[in-house]
């Protein structure tokens, strides 16, 4: 396998060892990038002359007798709640095309404190608000398997990056899925952690959110570079209020997973909600088979979430006030009147959001809370009895960059709105710590699957993760 191809963990290691000098890794990465004139459309700004010296950096602290972790390894940067003193920071906003970041965030000072190199900032769209990554300033990211089909949003260009071998980790962030449905549509490995594990870095209202809706994480092609990445990300930090102690490390388990003999998994298809398109489901299922004929025990269940119609209400108003709030917070931060003098330049689909979002009281926000609890004891409820509970994370495969949300799935009726694609927003609900995982393929395309665990479960959660990779494996188009 290429260097391109290879883990975090292996990058890190090597480079360490002295087997890889730092700079020719970043420098294999960047030509990579460059030649290829970025056929997935991943990236938004790629950072050559920085990556070089940060990677001769490393070479001097490794040098000093640093251990740097993340020694050399590449990372891709999504380009929205992160940002990078001096680069430019769109949010995937044409008004913001020359706008350039005056702080670096919490989470990219812990990359590169630990030894990675960030080679660019990836695609999103708008203020993260759509589930597909295209916007007016950058166009949209496809994902590696298809370039007729979009790599998912709102963390697309992260998870296309990732599996065009342009990088070895990438960042996101999720407000109803934007981790795990581009790493669904990518075939990569993400985690949403539980709330406050990853540190958030607005200094313009660090109590927003106080029931929150998202979440920052990290996204890898392995299940062992994704808790590595964790254990650098996550712990508290001054800077968020919210922010919580963590344990010594997440990747001893994730290093040593179980044996599948030992894992006791709840299967729900759909959520007691969703329609899944028989492949997918199919596909889920074919995975799940596997672990079974390793020794897993697979059991179908029930989840007794809430009265759908009440539940998609309930995210509803949650993420409209989160989006509404955002563009304030960004008129704050950055004078932008981004509804106002910049409307032309802002998709319907994301005014809409902040319409609705301006139109709630603080009663109508409160009410929300009472579905989400429910719908919080129905996952604990099922989490009791396992180790983990897995769902698929789609609906269907990848879609075109064109194609609408399908009207129906499975011949039911879907009203064609997003919230009908996607089984990943009712966690964003809850709050649960979900990985996905790759789940085989549909005619080519990447189907994913969701391992959902209790809140600050991680290192667990990820163990199982790690058994469900060791059992099935993955790969990528170019990765030979």
């Amino acid at each position: 396998m290429s260097l391109q191809f290879a883990s975090a963990v292996e990058i890190a290691d090597a480079v360490r060892s002295g087997a890889r000098d730092p700079v020719a890794v970043v420098e294999s990465f960047l030509e990579r990038i460059e030649h290829r004139d970025d056929p997935a459309d991943a990236f938004v700004t790629v950072l050559g002359a920085d990556a070089r010296e940060r990677a001769a950096a490393v070479r001097d602290r490794l040098a000093d007798g640093e251990e740097l972790p993340l020694a050399s390894v590449p990372v891709a940067v999504k380009d929205l709640a992160e940002s990078k003193a001096g680069v430019p920071n769109t949010k995937g906003l044409a008004p913001l095309a020359g706008d350039v970041a005056e702080e670096t965030s919490v989470t990219v000072e812990r990359l590169e404190a630990a030894g990675a190199v960030v080679v660019g900032t990836t695609n999103t769209p708008e203020l993260g608000h759509s589930m597909r990554t295209d916007n007016e300033l950058q166009g949209p990211t496809a994902t590696p398997f298809d370039l007729d089909r979009n790599a998912g949003g709102s963390s697309g260009g992260s998870a296309a990056a990732l599996a065009d071998g342009c990088c070895a980790l990438a960042t996101g962030t999720d407000v109803g899925g934007s981790l795990r449905i581009p790493a669904a549509c990518c075939g990569v490995v993400s985690v949403k952690p539980s709330f406050g594990l990853v540190p958030r870095g607005s200094r313009v209202n660090g109590y927003r959110g106080h029931t929150p809706v998202r979440a920052l994480g990290p996204m890898a092609r392995d299940v062992e570079s994704l808790a590595l990445a964790l254990d650098v990300l996550a712990g508290p930090a001054r800077v968020d209020p919210f922010s919580v102690p963590t344990p010594a490390s997440y990747r001893p388990a994730a290093a040593d997973p179980p044996d599948p003999a030992e894992l006791t998994l709840a299967y729900s298809p759909d959520l007691e909600t969703f329609a899944v398109e028989p492949s997918v489901r199919a596909a889920v299922e074919e995975t799940l088979s596997a672990l079974e004929a390793a020794g897993a025990t697979v059991e179908t269940v029930a989840v007794e979430t809430p009265p759908d119609g009440e539940l998609t209400h309930a995210y509803s108003l949650a993420v409209t006030t989160f989006f509404a709030a955002a563009v304030d917070e960004l008129d704050a931060d950055r004078g932008i009147d981004l509804l106002g003098e910049h409307g032309n330049a802002v998709p319907e689909e994301l005014r809409t959001l902040v319409s609705l979002g301006r139109s709630h009281d603080a009663a109508d926000v409160a009410a929300a809370d009472r579905p989400r609890t429910e719908l919080y004891h129905a996952v604990e409820d099922v989490l009791a009895g396992y180790d983990a509970l897995v769902c698929p994370t789609l609906a269907t495969p990848p879609l075109t960059h064109d194609e609408p949300i399908p009207a129906t799935v499975d011949g039911e009726p879907t009203g064609g709105v997003p919230t009908a694609w996607t089984l990943a927003w009712p966690f964003n609900m809850t709050g649960h710590p979900v990985v996905n995982v790759p789940a085989g393929t549909v005619e080519g395309l990447p189907v994913g699957m969701q391992v959902v665990g209790p809140t600050y479960s991680e290192p667990r959660l990820l163990g199982v993760a790690a058994a469900v990779e060791a059992t099935v494996g993955w790969s990528y188009p170019d990765a030979d």
